[in-house]
């Protein structure tokens, strides 16, 4: 015999990928072949231990999707009764008449010792676990699935949109928004799975109540019309044997049906499991238990009731409830290890320094007391990490390291309110409720939400602060729902880049091109100082930068400031140069890889007088008279809403010499406006005119 096949053969059978079909196999085998009663002990005592381990893990599971093969788990526990019930019955039907444990010693166990023997006691057994089965369990499971899965797919489209907000504000990377990505896909599908395999635990029920009714009428007639049994005799033996089968398959079937319920009904984790979770929030609140105890031992005073039960429990429930409040203010004890020495001493007074002068914080971040636990990472806060992934974006985005954030509590603000501040000036601040969570309007929703109304600090829209169990139904409606940490990191993101230019500086600068000259040596020190001083690279930086142009690409910059350096040393002669060097970066980040570019442009009258006026009176544009620039302001602002709503980026197209001007025009008032010279397209792109602004539009 050649050993050497049959270890290969038992070794290909063990691997886990053949697991699944060698269960197909054997149910088969189970439902074709007449099995003998020891094996048939053997599988149902396995589908109850089966099904009592699926019971367990999901107990023990802290999230629906750690045990996401549970749908198709139900499929293979119900085949598994099913097959085990037609097993069962072929064996009852053929060797029944032979005596109570012809069809095996588990069937003869539940029919005799769980129901005393008595079938009328087993009959009504059988039909209340199938009622609590079918009408309690399983039905209400099959709801909340079917509940669960329509909710789940109409949230997804805010789930997404929370995601990109997530990746867009730097508090997540590409990979990190893959696998979130992944995850609500994989919670829909789960959701639906459940919902179909509920329909697998109602039929097994329904099955189990017609398997029974057959099996008492087969076993009737068998026993009569074939093995000449009296009708008393034969219904003593087949109806027990029966009704045994029958609550051999309910028990572990009431099992997972309790397993499911627990899976879809199961809300938020945090970590802890289903037996974590009802102890802390069920039996952690001491008037509960105080009031109850007074209750039932009110009851077990009364005369006729049985005062001793009752006054247990009372006296439990009682002395439960004084351990866990006590222990509450055992917690809550602040605890002073060593007290304050106060001296009596006059204290030294030394000369002061230049220590004392503190410099201010470039990037400061105030939190009112109550949002010191978004920052403390002992108390769970995140803010601090999602900070970190914001500078970093940014630093990615614009080309320069974004300076660390010194976060600071102030007890002179608002509990909940933060404050940011650059260079010690306050430039944005705003309030959020810790405890809740933002609901965004992203400009189309398909109803309303109850909470306090708000608005979002970082880009004005319209919001709705709303409870956390609201964020499903909020997603539902089309919000986006952003927590209070996102929000503070989302307004903290906005504003850094809204003021790079003011955070860029010789340092910044220095570094920068320390960084190119490893690559481009030659290029660097015939820049500076050779062909320009620093401060002046500095100042067309920052004019980039004021210009929401990144400086990623250094070495055009630097390459454009060494060509023209030797001609001007006007620092927006020399901004004018580089963003035309730079066209095609400034163009991928408005549009993106479109061929086509829509604009705005200027009447050729209207900007001949323009280019007339500043050349006269300078760059400030002293000399355009008020009402042509108020008409001007306002038909630019109309197109480029015009613009917006039909989804296209505002641009406004000029010639160079006037465009430096109206991008200072325009910069805070028209907000979504870029403002581009005719120099800075490049030759690959085709321009579409959209709209012509003129002295009397």
């Amino acid at each position: 015999m050649d050993f050497s096949k049959i270890t290969a053969a038992l070794k290909l059978l063990g691997k886990a990928e053949l697991g699944a079909p060698l269960v197909i196999v054997i149910i088969l085998a189970m439902i074709m072949l007449p099995l003998p009663a020891f094996l048939l002990d053997l599988l149902f005592t396995f589908n109850i231990a089966f099904s009592l381990i699926i019971l367990l893990v999901v107990v023990y599971t802290l999230k629906p999707l750690e045990f996401s093969a549970f749908p198709t788990v139900i499929l293979l526990a119900t085949l598994l009764r099913l097959a085990l019930n037609v097993a069962s019955t072929r064996i009852v039907l053929l060797k029944g008449h032979d005596g109570g444990d012809a069809a095996g010693k588990v069937i003869e166990a539940f029919g005799a010792f769980v129901i005393g023997g008595n079938f009328a006691v087993g009959l009504v057994v059988f039909t209340i676990l199938t009622v609590i089965n079918f009408m309690v369990v399983t039905k209400g499971a099959g709801r909340v699935a079917e509940v669960g899965a329509r909710f789940t797919l109409d949230a997804m489209p805010g789930k997404q949109m929370a995601i990109d907000a997530d990746l867009n504000a730097g508090l997540i990377t590409q990979d990190e928004a893959r696998l979130r990505r992944a995850e609500v896909a994989t919670e829909a599908d789960f959701y639906g799975s459940m919902d179909g395999a509920s329909k697998f635990i109602r039929g097994d029920a329904i099955a189990g109540i017609i398997i029974l009714f057959v099996n008492m009428v087969g076993g009737l007639a068998i026993g009569v019309a074939q093995h000449g049994l009296g009708f008393a005799e034969a219904g003593e033996i087949y109806v027990l044997l029966t009704i045994g089968d029958g609550l051999v398959a309910q028990i572990p079937s009431l099992l997972l049906a309790t397993a499911s319920a627990l899976v879809v009904t199961k809300v938020g984790s945090n970590g802890q499991n289903i037996g974590q979770q009802v102890s802390m929030q069920l039996f952690e609140n001491p008037k509960a238990l105080m009031i109850t105890a007074g209750v039932i031992g009110a009851l077990g005073i009364i005369p006729g009731m049985p005062n001793l039960v009752f006054i247990l429990l009372a006296s439990a429930l009682a002395g439960s409830g004084y351990w866990i409040n006590k222990r509450h203010k055992e917690v809550g004890t602040v605890n002073i290890s060593q007290p304050l020495e106060l001296s009596h001493a006059a204290p030294e007074i030394r000369e002061l320094g230049w220590d004392d002068v503190m410099p201010v914080d470039i990037v400061g971040l105030e939190v009112g007391y109550r949002l010191i636990p978004l920052v403390d990472k002992n108390q769970g806060g995140q803010l601090m990490t999602r900070i970190k992934g914001v500078r970093k974006k940014l630093s990615q985005e614009l080309g320069f390291l974004i300076p660390s954030v010194h976060i600071r509590d102030n007890l002179d603000l608002s509990p909940t309110a933060y404050r940011i501040s650059l260079m010690g000036v306050t430039v944005g601040e705003s309030e959020i409720m810790p405890e809740m969570e933002m609901a965004i309007n992203p400009g189309r929703v398909f109803g309303m939400l109850q909470g306090k109304s708000c608005q979002d600090p970082a880009f004005g829209l319209d919001a709705v602060w709303i409870e956390p169990n609201q964020k499903d139904h909020a997603q539902t409606l089309g919000y986006t729902v952003v927590d209070p940490g996102t929000v503070v990191a989302t307004h903290l993101s906005y504003l850094l880049q809204a003021h790079a230019h003011e955070l860029f500086g010789y340092e910044d600068a220095q570094k920068i091109l320390e960084n190119l000259a490893k690559s481009a040596p030659k290029l660097v020190e015939d820049l500076v100082p050779k062909t320009l001083p620093l401060g002046l690279v500095v100042k067309v930086l920052q004019n980039l930068l004021q210009e929401r142009v990144p400086i990623r690409d250094m070495r055009s910059i630097a390459e454009t400031l060494a060509e023209y350096g030797v001609k001007s040393q006007d620092p927006d002669i020399l901004t004018s140069a580089v963003r035309s060097s730079l066209g095609r970066l400034i163009i991928h980040e408005i549009s993106g890889i479109q061929n086509e570019l829509p604009v705005i442009t200027l009447d050729y009258e209207l900007e001949q007088l323009l280019l007339k006026s500043l050349q006269t009176a300078g760059e400030n544009g002293a000399g355009i008279e008020p009402g042509l620039t108020e008409q001007m302001y306002k038909s630019l602002q109309e197109s480029t809403q015009k613009m917006e709503m039909e989804g296209q980026a505002a641009v406004l197209l000029v010639s160079s010499y006037v465009r430096p001007w109206l991008a200072r025009f325009v910069r805070h008032s028209i907000s979504g406006l870029h403002v581009l010279a005719y120099n800075e397209i490049p030759a690959d792109r085709q321009i579409k005119v959209v709209s012509t602004v003129g002295r009397r539009t």
